[in-house]
């Protein structure tokens, strides 16, 4: 049972040591943040992290975010795992969360079908369990952009703001598989996992944050 979930972005950023001493958005810092500490604070019997990776895993639950992965001289953690769940175990470290965790990848290539039915057998088993997705929207939404401009960038992310902000996260399993890899969407199998796991509308859903810096379409929200 799923009792509430979180949206960040698996945004590099997000780590300290990436941007030095003065934060980078330091706006999307606080979301996050606020975001996962109303996830800790629902008492959940564990937490599962989602994000897109190489092939769908389920990795060490003392993975941690490898930082050498930016900067070498940042030094190697061991277990490395693919950085949306390390940067997801960071803000459940950040938060005080201690409880049990899942550490869970989905294939960047896996059908929409399959994410969405991964979502739904995470959310039968037993327990009182909560999901932090971390997920990016389109990286096309200015010149500026990892992939530069595309017009039909915004209309791809407003359709996920739309359906996480109106509360049906279930919409999410209709997302345009070719569309997203060229908008270079690589949320979008963790996008379309949360559409599995939380199927129906929800009571309650904020969106903390939602903007495209740098191009790149970022989304906090809260789910319950």
């Amino acid at each position: 049972m799923i009792i509430g979930a979180a949206v960040c972005p698996a945004a590099p950023l997000l780590a300290a040591e990436v941007t030095g001493r003065e934060p980078v958005l330091p706006e999307l810092r606080q979301a996050c943040a606020a975001a996962v500490k109303r996830l800790a604070g629902t008492g959940p019997e564990r937490v599962a992290v989602i994000g897109a990776g190489q092939q769908t895993a389920t990795w060490p639950s003392s993975g941690r975010l490898d930082l050498a992965m930016f900067a070498p001289m940042l030094g190697r953690r061991e277990p490395a795992v693919p950085r949306p769940l390390g940067l997801g175990a960071r803000l459940l470290d950040e938060a005080g969360y201690g409880g049990p965790r899942l550490l869970q990848s989905v294939g960047a290539d896996d059908p929409g079908a399959a994410c969405v039915a991964l979502g739904a057998e995470l959310a039968r088993r037993s327990g009182r369990a909560a999901m932090l997705v971390m997920a990016d929207g389109s990286a096309r939404r200015s010149p500026r952009a990892p992939g530069h401009f595309d017009p039909r960038a915004a209309a791809f992310d407003a359709e996920l703001e739309r359906a996480v902000r109106d509360g049906k996260p279930g919409a999410l399993r209709d997302l345009d598989e070719s569309l997203a890899r060229e908008l270079l969407a690589e949320g979008r199998p963790a996008w379309q996992v949360l559409a599995g796991a939380m199927p129906g509308p929800v009571p309650s859903a904020e969106v903390l944050y939602a903007d495209a810096p740098f191009g790149v379409c970022y989304l906090v929200a809260w789910l319950s």
